[in-house]
């Protein structure tokens, strides 16, 4: 299996990779537009959900597709690893996945492999990556409320797993996942088995976040959007925390400060809310995802 190579080294800053567009790129309309009030002001909230069925499923599938081209853009694509599911908005025993062997950066809503809880593929041609079905099927069944679960291997989720330890609130961004997030400390190797999925699922908990102790981060929400801004964020988490230990002694945030800044900015809506910039890039510089 080749492997991708480094894009920065251990104290650089990643930055989204640039990517070839057309001269005028178009991006195709969504299924619905930033919510406003009256007065024109965005709402901080997510929109009410798209009114049918079909409509819900391929917002999600959107999103999803938006969302593996992202990874692809941060460095979140190390060989075969890797992988977002979203539940089915009719079949909620059914969640839709990446074809396994696809790069991320060329996923489209028409490759998405819609999987039962029981790892039959019900839409979609492609490989089904048995980890993603032991982890993501049994996340879903412990976690009704849980619409996505993303995880990957970025680099510093790699490398902060190691350390077998929960991320310190250090700043205002890390402090989303404080008392919010739980470690996974049996790591076995690569996960096959569902028995191991269900104590992943188990770790987690009521929380938002899971550390995969040498392995990474796996993240959940109540939308793809937050799911996968979860799963950014943390890893930027991560990246601050060792930038700032390797630089010297930290200063932790506050318990009480830390808790009062998580219920300010932990929020699924917040996560939604900050999704929405990166959807805004990617859709209009590859809207071939929409294919």
């Amino acid at each position: 299996m080749s492997i991708s190579p480094l894009r920065s080294s251990a104290l650089a800053t990643p930055h989204l990779r640039a990517v070839s567009t057309a001269a005028n790129p178009t991006p195709r309309p969504s299924i619905y537009s930033v919510p406003r009030d009256p007065s024109g002001n965005i709402i901080f909230a997510e929109p009410p959900p798209p009114p049918t069925v079909e409509l819900a499923r391929l917002h999600r599938k959107q999103r999803l597709a938006a969302s593996f081209r992202l990874f692809a853009r941060y460095g979140f694509d190390m060989g075969g690893a890797g992988h977002i599911t979203a539940r089915d908005p009719e079949n909620p025993d059914h969640f839709w996945v990446n074809p396994a062997g696809v790069y991320f950066g060329h996923i489209r809503v028409s490759d998405l492999l819609l999987v039962s809880h029981e790892g039959k593929i019900i839409e979609g041609d492609g490989l089904l990556n048995r980890a993603a079905f032991a982890i993501h099927s049994e996340l879903h069944k412990a976690r009704p409320d849980v619409i996505a679960a993303a995880h990957s291997h970025g680099l510093y989720g790699k490398a902060f797993s190691a350390q077998g330890r929960l991320l310190d609130p250090l700043t205002q961004d890390s402090c989303a996942f404080y008392e919010d997030h739980a470690i996974f400390e049996d790591f076995s190797g690569v996960v096959l088995d569902s028995s191991e999925g269900e104590r992943i699922a188990q770790a987690l908990g009521k929380r938002k976040a899971v550390i995969l102790q040498n392995h990474g981060f796996l993240t959940v929400g109540a939308s793809v959007e937050s799911a996968v801004w979860r799963y950014i964020s943390m890893e930027n988490a991560a990246q601050a925390q060792l930038l700032s230990e390797a630089a010297g002694p930290t200063k932790p945030i506050g318990p009480e400060v830390a808790r009062h800044t998580a219920s300010q900015i932990g929020s699924d809506a917040g996560g939604w809310f900050s999704f929405q910039p990166l959807w805004d890039v990617v859709t209009r510089e590859e809207p071939d995802l929409f294919d």
